[in-house]
């Protein structure tokens, strides 16, 4: 028990350290994003690869949170500060992205007419240099589209109140009660969550993007030996032969929704523990909901 303590407290005080080198030497992981034509490029790919799903990256992430928090129970202002930019994060990116659900409905129409009226075996758009697909690439990209949706507009429904839960005794207690419920449905289910999904996420999408395939278990000395061999090998197989082909981005989508929701659990956090702080008055403060307009209230929050 006292030798757990002491590991973790090791880390949160390493994690300072961890950032502060990550900062001071960007090249070291950093030095791949203008290609691989070298050793040290890949090697710097494969400390990225490393970093981004260890246990490192995990610390200086808590250990960031717990300065805000402290900083924030100090002065409220600076949490509050917090919680807005957060929201204003899920809430741009989730009506952003809530676009593609038109696109996907425009899309699908075009596949229609294309397949049934005009007989098309392939659609091709753009001027000059025209994208020529087959219609089962392009129908199959409809699936890329509600990914979108679903990953990237989470945290904007939950800022928006849209998501379903099931309520057995949240409406029947105090406000402060639910206020704790909350804090503790952040901190137990949401980041915990987050951070497994994002553990095994991370690796899954570069086990579809480079060669040789880098795992969870691999040492970072080992990766650094494996960098000599080290090319892209970006995944290309769709379930069809003339199908979809760009798989790897649902692996991309799934890293963005792990990192967007454990942002959010933070603002989360830090909302229902202001509001319990300041009481009933402070609830709803700063909150940035979508309207449908002055006389449509009665259709609020049924979408």
């Amino acid at each position: 028990m006292l030798d757990g303590l002491l590991w973790f407290l090791q880390n949160i005080a390493l994690a300072f350290y961890n950032l502060g080198q990550a900062l001071l030497n960007p090249a070291s992981w950093l030095g791949w994003v203008g290609g691989l034509d070298s050793l040290e490029a890949k090697q710097a790919l494969m400390r990225f690869i490393y970093y981004g799903g260890s246990q490192e990256f995990f610390f200086v992430c808590f250990a960031a949170f717990l300065v805000l928090t402290g900083l924030g129970m100090w002065r409220n202002r600076i949490m509050w500060g917090a919680v807005r930019v957060l929201e204003g994060l899920a809430n741009g990116v989730g009506r952003a992205f809530a676009w593609a659900g038109l696109l996907m409905v425009l899309q699908q129409i075009v596949i229609v007419f294309m397949q049934r009226i005009f007989v098309s075996v392939d659609i091709g758009i753009g001027l000059g240099a025209v994208f020529r697909k087959d219609i089962s690439w392009w129908a199959e990209e409809l699936k890329f589209y509600n990914a979108l949706i679903v990953t990237l507009c989470v945290t904007y429904t939950f800022v928006q109140g849209g998501h379903v839960r099931v309520d057995l005794i949240y409406s029947k207690v105090r406000y402060r009660t639910r206020k704790m419920i909350d804090m503790f449905g952040a901190l137990v289910f949401m980041m915990p969550v987050a951070v497994v999904t994002w553990m095994y996420g991370w690796y899954f999408l570069w086990r579809h993007l480079v060669v040789p395939k880098p795992s969870a278990s691999d040492a970072l000395e080992r990766l650094l030996l494996k960098a000599r061999a080290l090319r892209w090998n970006v995944e290309t197989i769709g379930f069809s032969p003339n199908g979809f082909n760009a798989y790897f981005l649902f692996k991309l989508l799934l890293v963005l929704y792990a990192g967007l929701v454990f942002l959010h659990a933070i603002a989360f956090f830090y909302r229902s523990w202001l509001e319990w702080k300041e009481g009933p008055e402070s609830e709803g403060r700063y909150l940035d909901r979508d309207t449908l307009g002055e006389g449509e209230e009665a259709f609020e929050g049924t979408h």
